[in-house]
């Protein structure tokens, strides 16, 4: 479990770079927020500067979880480890019918790989 714990952390960081990235305006919108903006609006930014507080919330969850950090009170890193699960879960719908190719073709495997990470962990 700590493997994973540690896989979904990476991931989330990598996923919190590409958020970081479009917040300052990167054109890379089309991987985004349903792809329709190459430059993100001032609203979708603050959207992804505001998502990376929630990676960095569920990468706590997870290292908790996993047993490698202990910062959450009894049981729950392990309850809140299933709610990630179901958040991730729910992500790849969206991701998948995105009119963006390039949002489908890298978001819904990121979306899988979160979901079946999450999973290990909650598990684990």
């Amino acid at each position: 479990m700590p493997l994973a714990a540690l896989a979904l952390v990476v991931l989330l960081a990598l996923l919190a770079a590409f958020q970081i990235t479009l917040a300052l305006g990167a054109p890379l919108g089309r991987f985004a927020w349903g792809g329709q903006h190459e430059v993100l609006p001032r609203p979708l930014r603050l959207g992804s500067a505001a998502s990376v507080v929630v990676y960095a919330v569920i990468a706590v969850i997870a290292l908790d979880r996993a047993g490698l950090i202990d910062v959450l009170a009894g049981s729950v890193a392990r309850i809140a480890m299933w709610f990630v699960v179901g958040y991730a879960a729910l992500s790849i719908a969206p991701n998948a019918l995105s009119r963006s190719r390039s949002e489908r073709a890298v978001m819904v495997p990121v979306s899988i790989a979160l979901t079946a990470l999450g999973l290990l962990v909650a598990i684990g």
